[in-house]
């Protein structure tokens, strides 16, 4: 096989980057490589993880599942120990059976090996993005001299926060020893985004915020020069994303666009250029694509047939779009699911993204919303917690970002920031209906055990139903009225009134 008939994948995880970066309009970041792929490709503007947290976000690029389906709920790490099902197909798996030499370079995050057997597996937190290049290089080399294709993963540490209250690595032993030199940032220099509040603890950070994502960026530009070198640039499909929001409050760790909405560059052989593309596509929608690329007719792993089916799509018959498609041309709606981050920050959500409206479906609603560790610990929030009153984030307060009810819906023509929310108001209330009838079906046709009613599982209660328990339609047992004699009461949807892509959903985009 030639190396220019070979169909290579290079895949980069940037780690909490969020929208951080030139192309995507963030001010005074210095990010000229992943500009320049954005420039050379498709930029997606409505790119969407399915959970705004590190083992989770990644595994759904890894399998094609939303965490409640693969079983990765949250971390993988230390205590939280939260693992994909064995059961699961994966990404390694797959393109191991079609004769893919298979690669990950850098940040691991989602377990076990078992279920994901890289061929090569260089895991690894360094932030020295000159060894992640020449790890790639070599990579790239025995591929060559195999006479096989590629996936490559490589995911970076940066711009993750490091182990201080307020650093991300940049004077790490390592990246001094490396000789690593990238742009420095003044306080002045940064952009403080709406979602977030402004003090001088959040400009300290987001200096060395901002420092970090260039040493990101500088690492994109130094493995896409190890690729052109050796001319795999003409035949490698190569794809770039952020696994979540940035690491601050009120945007990693929840499913506010700030959180969720990430950066989604594709760069294809014989692709169009500077494309800049507003269709809706979700993280789930990698692995379908990086398939299809493959060129595949079938996948045959030892889990085919176990595995729950892939709900994505691949984007490449849409690369080219610079206006938003017709509902009957392209999917113009996301589903997520978020259920913990570590394993003390449980918070199931689900939401339902459309061009227009957003819908969370806030499952522990009665619990407060968690802090991630390193973000409670950080000095930014230590800096706006001691502010004055009311404590805001962004145009969020404190208590609403702490509190919130079971639905919450937003228009985000008016209301990007999704603070005003139109969940109890009366001329919104045909569109909540639709939003939860959809959310409802697709839980119910991803088995979400999460699907409560009543303050159960629809899903795990399914032998009861059959047997004639009746449960009441409703979200939570009503402790005044808690008789489930008389209805409404649940059922299940019928199979042909699960279209998803049905006409009501779409007419809400």
């Amino acid at each position: 096989m030639s190396s220019n008939s070979r169909k290579n994948v290079l895949l980069f995880i940037a780690d909490d980057l969020g929208l951080y970066l030139g192309c995507y309009g963030t001010k005074g970041i210095k990010t000229p490589h992943v500009d320049a792929l954005a420039a050379q490709g498709t930029k997606f503007t409505k790119a969407f993880a399915s959970t705004a947290s590190c083992s989770g976000s990644r595994s759904t690029m890894y399998t094609g599942l939303h965490t409640h389906q693969n079983g990765q709920y949250g971390l993988a790490h230390g205590w939280n120990h939260f693992q994909t099902h064995e059961h699961i197909e994966t990404l390694p798996q797959i393109f191991n059976s079609l004769g893919y030499q298979t690669g990950i370079i850098g940040k691991v995050h989602v377990g076990p090996p078992s279920s994901y057997p890289w061929e090569t597996f260089e895991v690894s937190q360094s932030r020295d993005v000159k060894w992640n290049a020449s790890a790639a290089g070599s990579f790239f080399d025995k591929a060559e001299s195999t006479d096989r294709p590629f996936h490559l993963t490589v995911a970076f540490r940066d711009p993750h926060r490091d182990n201080t209250r307020g650093g991300f690595g940049n004077d790490s032993e390592e990246v001094i020893s490396a000789g690593i030199e990238v742009p420095k940032y003044k306080p002045e220099d940064v952009e403080v985004q709406p979602w977030i509040t402004d003090c001088p603890e959040l400009r300290t950070e987001l200096v060395q915020y901002y420092e970090s994502i260039s040493r990101m960026d500088l690492g994109v530009g130094l493995v896409l020069e190890e690729l052109k070198n050796r001319g795999l640039d003409e035949n490698t499909l190569v794809i770039f994303v952020s696994d979540n929001g940035a690491p601050f409050l009120n945007s990693k760790t929840t499913l506010y666009e700030s959180g969720i909405r990430l950066p989604f560059i594709v760069r294809c052989p014989g692709g169009a250029n500077g494309v800049v593309n507003p269709n809706l596509v979700s993280f789930l929608d990698i692995l379908p694509t990086c398939i299809a690329w493959s060129g595949a007719s079938e996948v045959k792993t030892s889990n085919t047939g176990k595995s729950p089916p892939r709900l994505g799509t691949s984007i490449l018959p849409i690369l080219g779009a610079s206006d938003a498609l017709p509902a009957d041309k392209w999917k113009q709606h996301v589903f997520g699911s978020h259920t913990f981050h570590e394993v003390q920050n449980y918070w199931p959500t689900r939401y339902m993204r459309t061009q227009r409206f957003k819908y969370h479906r806030n499952i522990a609603w009665r619990l407060d919303f968690p802090f991630g560790t390193d973000l409670y610990g950080s000095l930014s929030w230590e800096g706006i917690r001691n502010g004055e009153p009311p404590i805001m984030l962004g145009q969020r307060t404190l208590e609403k970002y702490l509190f919130r009810g079971p639905e919450e819906l937003f228009d985000m023509e008016k209301d990007p920031l999704e603070v005003d929310n139109l969940a109890k108001k009366e001329e919104y209330k045909e569109v909540l209906e639709e939003c939860r009838k959809a959310v409802e079906s697709w839980q119910f046709e991803t088995t979400d055990v999460w699907l409560f009613k009543d303050g159960i599982s629809a899903i795990t209660s399914k032998k009861h139903q059959v047997l004639g328990l009746k449960v009441p339609d409703r979200f939570d047992i009503d402790v005044n009225n808690p008789g489930n004699a008389v209805g409404p009461h649940w059922v299940a949807p019928e199979k042909e009134n699960m279209a998803i892509d049905g006409l009501a959903v779409n007419s809400l985009a």
